[in-house]
């Protein structure tokens, strides 16, 4: 069973003005996948606030794939990709690609969307959208190559004999 944190980018969930909506579904959903949901925090919209999670994600916890929601848009206050570009070694930008194409197919303003996706370390980073069934629908194009990538990762901290 792979290992994963989910860090939820709001300001209005993280202060309490809006509800954590579809936390249990998305929980739910990993499950099915054979994804351990092991840390989940909310942080604000504040660009410093998601790198020092999702750095000490990576410390302290050690997922294998941290999953952020919310924060990839157009908005003055979206500043998810660039929090995750500032923590990540390598970027995999064919994740969040085929995730833009896949979700263009059912609505036209996911090509607003900034998602990316990279390597710190052993973790697997990937941006997701903050509406519930859209981070769904982009996990779905995704999960099929979970396993793989969490598996050639892996082998990177492996010492070469």
């Amino acid at each position: 069973m792979i290992r994963a944190a989910i860090i939820v980018v709001s300001s209005k969930v993280y202060s309490g003005d809006s509800p954590d909506k579809g936390r249990a579904d998305l929980e739910q959903y990993l499950s099915d996948h054979d994804v351990q949901v092991v840390a989940y925090e909310i942080v604000p919209d504040d660009r410093k606030e998601i790198r020092e999670c999702l750095v000490s994600n990576c410390l302290t916890i050690v997922p294998q794939v941290i999953f952020t929601l919310g924060g990839t848009g157009v908005r003055p206050t979206d500043w998810t990709p660039e929090a995750t570009r500032e923590v990540i070694d390598k970027e995999i930008p064919g994740i969040a690609e085929v995730m833009r194409v896949e979700s263009l197919k059912k609505v036209k303003t996911a090509m607003l969307s900034r998602g990316t996706a990279g390597i710190r370390g052993s973790t697997l980073i990937v941006n997701l959208p903050g509406s519930p069934k859209a981070a769904k629908e982009n996990l779905a194009t995704f999960i099929p190559i979970l396993e793989h990538t969490v598996e050639k990762i892996s082998k990177i901290t492996q010492p070469i004999s």
